[in-house]
């Protein structure tokens, strides 16, 4: 089978359909990381089969606490593993190599490993500072119940010292220093944490978790509303549209439902009923301008991609870690958009579309540079350009390993 995939939509651009999307993989990648501190007192239901989730799974089973040898724990591309591991690996009573892929070791990881050594965490650097992989020894022998922590780079370090907050001996108060990105995600965190028992004290810039223990409880994950993001972008693209995605719901812990409120400028409505989201294309005209993701990133490149098939000349802020990700996210935007035409131009922490010379070829292949994100947000153009081509197919499986099932039983032909 070939690596990449070629994506057709013949016919009137018409989707009807119902898509069963996997679970959260954020917020069961959460729900694993408690359930082991709790030491099975929380169990985890509907777990997401996520290449990144099933990892992280398979790792926290087989680790083997009180035992003296080293043992090598590599997450290969799953930065939300890497950033979890860093923190929980630090508390246990054993000795670990944490590495990754060679991408994963271009990732900072230091602002979360300092702070974890601020307050007694044994972790050096094996090869460069700051990056992975990491050798770390514990038990954490902890020296301060205060650590400061900036908030403007990863949403992910602070959860992953959340997370642990309250299995230290001495708790933690968290400072966060400066502005707090993605913070629905820290919201999340902390939402699953008062599930299962553990309180918190959150006042202005300063979080607080007293020592305490996990009561018995079961987590329960919702669907996956990054997947649900494509979905909406199919919408936005085809002519007509109706779909059903079960199991979603109004009160997401998950700040990427931001996209139920993003999409509806884009004549997107989504109707909760019957267990699910309705999601319908209604005639309107697009009338915004500024799109603020700082709280939900990972929507970045799917909304960027409507805009630029549609020739929307948009300003996107809150950008910021994108840089960072799986990839270079903005300069993987820029390269992919000119292939039809389209520039995305930084200017200071700003982002502006240009759609001037916005066309639509017969063919187009897309790179996806080891990105699930950049093949989900691009695979739509199909209802825009006759074929388009997507490298690496297999790179979906990091969260939605079914898409291109699901695309199939929408009406897209893949080759």
């Amino acid at each position: 089978m070939s690596k990449n995939v070629l994506l057709s939509f013949k016919g009137n651009k018409q989707i009807d359909t119902e898509i069963k999307l996997t679970g959260s993989k954020s917020e069961c990648n959460r729900a694993l990381i408690i359930s082991a501190l709790s030491k099975g007192s929380v169990s985890v239901d509907n777990l997401s089969v996520a290449a990144d989730t099933v990892t992280l799974n398979g790792i926290l089973a087989s680790l083997k606490t009180e035992n003296s040898q080293q043992q090598t724990v590599d997450v290969g591309p799953a930065g939300t593993a890497m950033r979890f591991l860093t923190a929980y690996l630090a508390i246990l009573n054993g000795n670990f190599l944490l590495t990754g892929t060679e991408r994963m070791k271009q990732r900072p990881i230091g602002i979360l490993a300092e702070a974890i050594k601020s307050i007694g965490g044994n972790i050096t650097y094996v090869e460069n500072d700051g990056f992975p992989p990491l050798q770390i020894s514990g038990s954490l022998k902890q020296t301060s119940p205060k650590v400061k922590i900036k908030g403007d780079i990863s949403s992910q370090y602070i959860s992953a010292l959340l997370m642990i907050a309250s299995s230290l001996p001495l708790g933690l108060t968290l400072e966060i220093d400066g502005e707090l990105t993605s913070k629905p995600y820290v919201d999340m965190t902390l939402a699953m944490l008062e599930q299962v028992g553990i309180r918190n004290d959150w006042n202005e810039n300063t979080i607080t978790i007293q020592p305490q223990s996990f009561n018995t409880a079961k987590l329960y994950v919702e669907p996956d509303w990054s997947a649900a993001s494509y979905w909406y972008a199919i919408a936005a693209l085809s002519d007509e549209a109706a779909i059903f995605l079960p199991g979603l719901n109004g009160y997401s812990l998950q700040g990427d439902s931001k996209i139920t409120e993003i999409m509806a400028n884009f004549g997107i409505t989504s109707q909760f009923k019957n267990g699910g989201v309705y999601l319908k294309k209604e005639p309107k005209k697009i009338e915004r301008k500024i799109f603020d993701l700082k709280e939900c990133p990972d929507l970045a490149q799917t909304i960027v991609v409507i805009c630029a098939a549609l020739g929307h000349d948009a300003t996107f802020t809150g950008l910021e870690t994108l840089k960072i990700k799986e990839t270079n996210r903005v300069l993987a935007l820029q390269t992919e958009l000119a292939k039809i035409g389209v520039k995305f131009i930084e200017k200071n922490l700003s982002y502006k579309l240009d759609c001037s010379a916005l066309h639509f070829p017969e063919k187009i292949t897309i790179s996806t540079y080891e990105d699930h994100r950049m093949a989900m947000a691009f695979a739509p153009l199909a209802l825009k350009i006759n074929t388009v081509e997507i490298e690496e197919k297999q790179v979906v499986e990091k969260s939605y390993p079914y898409f291109w099932d699901d695309l199939e039983k929408a009406g897209f032909s893949l080759g």
